[in-house]
């Protein structure tokens, strides 16, 4: 039995820190390109060069956390559905 309280008593204190992590900084960066904007790629030599602009996250370095955007999807309907 307090087993299972301590499982949801880490549970809940990740899920809390997660939420704090998503409302002081909403966005995060880019796993495809590491925040760069851009991809790396080599030349013939080995040396690395600036590649084309991430697809990901359109060449910002930046993208919205998981949290956030479900934050925002969920205050949106609740927004649209009190007008």
């Amino acid at each position: 039995m307090t087993l299972t309280l301590l499982a949801i008593a880490c549970l809940a204190a990740v899920t809390l820190c997660y939420a704090g992590l998503c409302a002081a900084s909403p966005f995060g960066r880019c796993r495809k390109c590491h925040g760069l904007g851009f991809a790396t790629k080599t030349d013939r030599k080995g040396r690395p060069r600036r590649g084309r602009p991430c697809r990901r996250c359109d060449g910002n370095g930046i993208r919205i956390r998981t949290g956030r955007h479900l934050y925002n999807a969920a205050a949106r309907l609740h927004r649209d559905g009190t007008r």
